[in-house]
């Protein structure tokens, strides 16, 4: 996994609660399309899930 994805990966465990990408941006300090892009990587391999329409959460 390269560090972005993990950075990104762990402000939302560390968060506690579903964010949205812009959240996300703010609080790894990545862009905002950088972030877009890692969420669909790691929706696509099952890190990540959506419980809510553009919010993004740790899958179980």
């Amino acid at each position: 996994m390269a560090d972005n994805e993990q950075k990104v990966l762990d402000a939302l465990k560390d968060a506690g609660k579903p964010l949205r990408p812009g959240d996300i941006a703010e609080v790894t300090g990545l862009e905002s399309k950088e972030v877009s892009k890692i969420i669909k990587t790691l929706k696509d391999t099952g890190a990540v899930c959506s419980p809510k329409r553009c919010y993004y959460a740790p899958s179980e």
